[in-house]
Formats: structure tokens, C-alpha cells, sequence
């Protein structure tokens, strides 16, 4: 899918048609009556109409003056206005209430325009317009709101349709209309993945009133509406689109730990219990004892012992088993001992350069023999981004639906490994061979710059890549990277912030830093520990600075 180029000062339009011919071509079936006429009525705009309206829809607001209006590309904006009134698609005698009103005016203007009824023009806009609101005022058109002012005001009327249509064809509404200039600069460039004409987001009417509402819960706990409200709504939405219900899965936790923050601990257990995400279980756990019901909270806590779900909650559990244990006056169980770690104490001088205290240390320990990098989870990630790029980027069913993603759709559902399984096994399998290291530089030449979920390239440089490539086993990177594939989103973060290369010796070590105060997180701690399992060289280096008290 080509775009236009930025020397053609209507770029904008030739990408919004651009869309408007994909989602006819590939979801004729999915749009409904309003959208499809929409689509067929804009391309018999005038082009200076089409692109207004385009210039408006990718603006933040609905509503528009015309002395702001100012394209030169356009022209005069009443004439392209025209067309796009008499089709219904602005308005410009639409009844605005005061607050609307406050939105577009200056202060200046809101003291010209309400003199009568401003007793104090010295007090800020938010102030003046508090005070006008104490008056009684009907809804009114712009022009009767501001007779003095020589403009007028265009209320845009397609603005829900046009976020539908974003949502078809990018499947979410966090990505907008910039995306396209973001890639035609070159700021942003993607991979190339073959997309059927079944590659689609969405495939029903159902699943755009589902994403539409997802959305709208999203923003309603932003805005911090009752969590009741909005928990209601989100049980009310369904779909068939796994991606989709992940989404509702993880709004419905975030709205169970909003309710937990307002200290609404029962409508906290009411969310989590109707939530299938996989920290639910623990929360309701944590909420239990924080309502006092240690029996309850105790019993699911064994219950979870059992068999946790991901290894962030087996490493919960031992943490709160005790503590209810002797909530409820019940004998201590042995304790598990955690799998140690080499510690390193290291003192270090205050200076004035605002560094780091990583990149302190890295500066400490680095030696022309056994440079030190600051990485923390951007190396073993790009690595595995670059040995499995083809696993990664196959253009399976539901994974690749729009020219702009830096990675599958799926790429965090349980099944991500398992559907590409044959694939990730052959690029594992690279490591078994010795072939991998010609993969990884190969696809660090051909995709370098292209986006990627994994290879983050500002952190990864010709020099860092030989030196872990001739240092790091084959059986480590293997290691890391089948813990990346158990749970692709919990085991990207939490891996050591440097490493150290001893290129004479062909040996590495990782080093976890750690300043006055700071302690190691839960994802840090299972990273320590699975180094520690499986051989990985890794110590915590712990800070102190010069002169202070320890």
C-alpha cells in the first residue's frame, strides 16, 4: 500500500482515500449504510471540500472557525465550507451551550462578547466563564452567541462515523491519522507482511460495536467515572475476537485496581471475580485479607499454591500464605529459600554529571578489555527479535490486518508460541547448529530500522551485537528465549540493566543495578532466579555514594 508523497500539499487527502478504497475493498460486508455512503459521497466532493474536511477530522475537537482555517492548499474555507454543509457533514447553526462556546473564544473575546454581564474582566477565562454561568442560557447558534465577531463556527458531524472507520482499518482507536505522515517521513517504517483479503480485524458489525465500547469504557475510567457504571458496560460487551477480549479482560483489571485505589474493596471483588486475567486471582486473594475474610483469602491462596497461573503469582504466593497463616494464628510452614545471586558493593563518588546511577556503573566497571554496555531489556529481546523475525512476522490468520503494526495482533495471547510453532522451532533450532549467528546478522542488515515488538535499534549497534554474539552461549540465548515465548508480555522487562564482555575470554556477565534505597522488583527477582537455574552468569551490584551515610 503506497502513500503519497509530503511534496504534495494534499498528502493528507491521498491517505484518507487511500483508506476510504481499502475498507471498501476489504470490508464491503462490515460497513453499514451510513459508512458506505459516506465513502461513495466523499469522492464527489470538490477536492477542496474533501480535503477541509479531512484537515478537520484528523484536528483534536468538532468544532472548527473559519478565521483558523487557514490552508493554503484550500483556499478560501466558506467555499470549500459549502459543499460539506448542504451534504450534512458541518454545521454552522448548530445550538451551542455556553460551555461550548468558552472552548473557542479568548479571553478578549469572551469579555467583548458577554460586556453586559462581566462585572470583573480582570479574572482568568475559566473564572469569567464560572461567573456568566450563574445566568440562566439557552443554546443558541455562534452567531447569536457573538454578533460583534466577524467569523463563524463549523461544527463537525461525522466525526463519530470517521473514528469508526478507524477503528475498521487500524483496529484500535489509539492509532490515528498521523501514522501515515509519521511513515511517509520515514520516522516510522514497517514491515512488509503480505495481508489476504481475509486479513482482518474485525468481521462483524458486532465486533465494531464491541471495540467502539471497549473504547468508551477505557475513556470513562480516565475520566473517572462510578466503576459500578462502567463495570456494567463491560460485561455487557461480547465479541468472538480473542484480541478483543483480551482487551476487555485487561479493562476489567485495571477497573478492579481502580476500585481498589477509591477504597471500594467489595465492587473490587465484584470486578475481579467476573475478570479472567491472570493477576485477577491474586488481587481477590490481597482483597480478601484487606476486608478481614483471612479464611477465604487463605483457602484460595492454597487452592492457587496448586497450580499458579504464571510464575508472577507463584511468586506471590509464598508472600501471602504466611501472613494469613498467621492472621488466623496458624503454625509457620517451612520457608522456600530463593536461589542466590553474587553481590557486588560498590562505593562511587558524587559528581555533577547528571548520569545515571546505571550508566555510574557502567562507567566504573568498564575496561578496554571487558567492555560494559547498559542494555537492560533491549539485547536478549532484539536478539530473539532477529533469530525469529520470520516467526514473528508470518502473515497468519488475524495477525496482520493493516500496513502499520510493529507486531502481530496476538502477539500476547497464550496461544502466540502455538500457533507459529513449526516457525519458532526452526529459528530455535538455529542455535543447536551454529546457523543462527549468520540469521541474526543477516536480519540485522536487511530490517535494521523497520519496526519490531522486540529489536529496539538505537540500543543495538554493529559493535554490542558481535561482541554477544561471540561471547553469549547458544544455550543461554535459548534459555532466554523460551522463557521470552512462556509469556511474552511479563518476561520482555525485568532482565538485568548491563553486560559486561570479556571478547578474549568469550564470556559475559549481567549485572542488576541497584542505588541507595532501590530494591529488585518482582519481574527482576524471577529473571535473578532463573539465571541462577539455568547457569546464566549474573550478579547485583548495590551503590553507595562517597560521603554519605550508609
Amino acid at each position: 500500500m503506497a502513500f503519497a508523497p509530503l511534496e504534495d500539499p494534499f498528502y493528507y487527502l491521498a491517505n484518507f482515500r487511500r483508506v476510504l478504497a481499502w475498507l471498501e475493498q476489504r470490508y464491503l460486508d462490515v460497513l453499514d449504510t451510513e459508512e458506505l455512503g459516506f465513502i461513495q459521497r466523499f469522492e464527489t466532493l470538490p477536492q477542496p471540500s474533501q480535503a477541509l474536511l479531512v484537515r478537520m477530522i484528523m484536528r483534536k475537537g468538532e468544532m472548527f472557525r473559519a478565521s483558523r482555517l487557514d490552508y493554503a492548499e484550500i483556499g478560501c474555507p466558506h467555499e470549500a465550507a459549502g459543499p460539506l454543509l448542504a451534504s450534512g457533514y458541518l454545521m454552522d447553526q448548530a445550538p451551542l451551550t455556553l460551555e461550548q462556546v468558552g472552548e473557542v473564544l479568548l479571553k478578549p473575546e469572551i469579555v467583548t462578547c458577554f460586556s453586559a454581564h462581566i462585572t470583573k474582566s480582570s479574572l482568568p477565562k475559566p473564572q469569567l466563564l464560572l461567573a456568566l454561568a450563574e445566568h440562566q442560557w439557552p443554546a443558541q447558534p455562534f452567531q447569536a452567541w457573538c454578533p460583534t465577531l466577524a467569523d463563524t463556527l463549523y461544527c463537525l458531524t461525522v466525526q463519530a462515523l470517521c473514528d469508526r472507520l478507524r477503528l475498521l482499518f487500524f483496529g484500535n482507536l489509539h492509532q490515528g491519522w498521523t501514522e501515515f505522515v509519521l511513515a511517509d517521513l520515514g520516522v516510522y517504517r514497517y514491515e512488509s507482511v503480505q495481508l489476504a483479503p481475509e486479513s482482518r480485524g474485525l468481521t462483524h458489525r458486532d465486533d465494531v460495536a464491541a471495540g467502539l465500547a471497549l473504547h468508551a469504557c477505557s475513556e470513562a475510567m480516565e475520566a473517572g467515572l462510578p466503576c459500578e457504571d462502567i463495570h456494567r458496560q463491560l460485561l455487557a460487551v461480547t465479541t468472538e475476537k480473542s484480541w478483543l477480549q483480551s482487551r476487555r479482560q485487561k479493562l476489567l483489571f485495571r477497573l478492579g485496581y481502580a476500585c481498589e485505589r477509591q477504597q471500594d474493596l467489595q465492587q473490587a471483588l465484584v470486578v475481579y471475580r467476573s475478570c479472567e486475567f491472570a493477576q485477577a486471582r491474586a488481587r481477590i486473594i490481597r482483597v480478601l485479607e484487606l476486608c478481614g475474610e483471612y479464611a477465604q483469602a487463605l483457602a484460595l491462596a492454597e487452592q492457587a499454591s496448586l497450580a499458579p497461573l504464571n510464575p508472577a503469582e507463584a511468586q506471590q504466593l509464598p508472600r501471602m500464605l504466611p501472613r494469613l497463616r498467621r492472621h488466623l494464628g496458624l503454625p509457620a510452614q517451612p520457608k522456600r529459600h530463593a536461589a542466590k545471586v553474587a553481590r557486588l558493593d560498590l562505593t562511587l563518588v558524587l559528581c555533577e554529571q547528571r548520569l545515571s546511577v546505571e550508566r555510574r556503573v557502567a562507567a566504573s566497571l568498564h575496561s578496554e578489555d571487558a567492555p560494559v554496555h547498559y542494555v537492560e531489556n533491549t539485547l536478549f529481546n532484539a536478539l530473539f527479535g532477529l533469530l525469529c523475525w520470520k516467526a514473528i512476522f508470518a502473515p497468519l490468520p488475524g495477525a496482520f490486518f493493516h500496513p502499520f503494526q510493529n507486531g502481530p495482533a496476538d502477539l500476547h495471547q497464550p496461544d502466540f508460541r502455538q500457533r507459529r510453532s513449526a516457525l519458532f522451532d526452526a529459528c530455535l533450532g538455529e542455535l543447536d547448529d551454529g546457523r543462527y549467528k549468520h540469521t541474526i546478522r543477516q536480519t540485522w542488515q536487511e530490517k535494521r530500522g523497520l519496526q519490531s515488538p522486540f529489536v529496539h535499534w538505537g540500543m543495538l549497534d554493529e559493535t554490542l551485537l558481535e561482541l554477544a554474539l561471540g561471547c553469549i552461549p547458544a544455550q543461554h540465548l535459548k534459555h532466554c528465549f523460551d522463557r521470552v515465548l512462556e509469556d511474552v508480555k511479563a518476561n520482555r522487562t525485568g532482565m538485568p540493566d548491563l553486560i559486561q564482555f570479556w571478547p578474549a575470554e568469550g564470556r559475559y556477565l549481567m549485572i542488576e543495578v541497584k542505588g541507595p534505597g532501590d530494591r529488585l522488583q518482582d519481574n527482576q527477582l524471577r529473571w535473578l532466579e532463573f539465571c541462577a537455574r539455568h547457569g546464566l552468569p549474573v550478579q547485583v551490584c548495590y551503590v553507595e555514594w562517597a560521603g554519605q551515610p550508609a
